[in-house]
């Protein structure tokens, strides 16, 4: 599931949540909008953080040079 997925889920949530009256008996679309518009949201920040910390760069570290290993270098 890519970021994608997860606004198309938001949008037709929002869709079917408040752009349409539809009526149908064994279905309530509100709450199935509502649903979809909850799960998408959830999806986007999770997969966002997930995609911060991929993306998160881990500075190299400096070698330490001691007194010592200047000696032998002389």
């Amino acid at each position: 599931m890519g970021l994608g997925l997860f606004i198309i889920m938001i949008a037709v949530g929002a869709i079917l949540t408040f752009a349409t009256d539809w009526e149908l008996e064994a279905v309530d679309l509100d709450l199935v909008g509502l649903i979809l518009m909850g799960v998408g949201l959830l999806g986007t920040s999770v997969y966002t953080s997930v995609l911060r910390r991929r993306r998160m760069v881990v500075p190299p570290v400096a070698p330490t040079v001691t007194d010592d290993d200047r000696r032998d270098l002389l």
